[in-house]
């Protein structure tokens, strides 16, 4: 089964964000790693995070194949001056 298309680094970038959060595609493992925007930001803007997607191993279970998403910050809570 082909997976789906996800946006390209470039896209993800225009959103503002730039950090990735990666899982292990076996959700009884649940081994998750962040990569830092300094990382993330060698990949060139026209490559696809579902391209990358096979390249990771779990240092956990092992199993190739991981689900990549953008780490954006969580909204910041709180009362607007002005």
């Amino acid at each position: 089964m082909k997976r789906p298309q996800k946006i390209t680094f470039g896209e993800m970038r225009a959103t503002g964000t730039r950090g990735l959060l990666v899982h292990c595609r076996d959700y009884k493992c649940s081994h998750m790693m962040k990569i830092a925007p300094e990382e993330a930001d060698k990949w060139p803007d026209d490559l696809r995070l579902s391209d990358i997607e096979p390249r990771f191993v779990s240092k956990v279970c092992g199993l190739r194949g991981a689900n990549i998403m953008g780490d954006r910050a969580p909204p910041r809570m709180g009362t607007q001056s002005g």
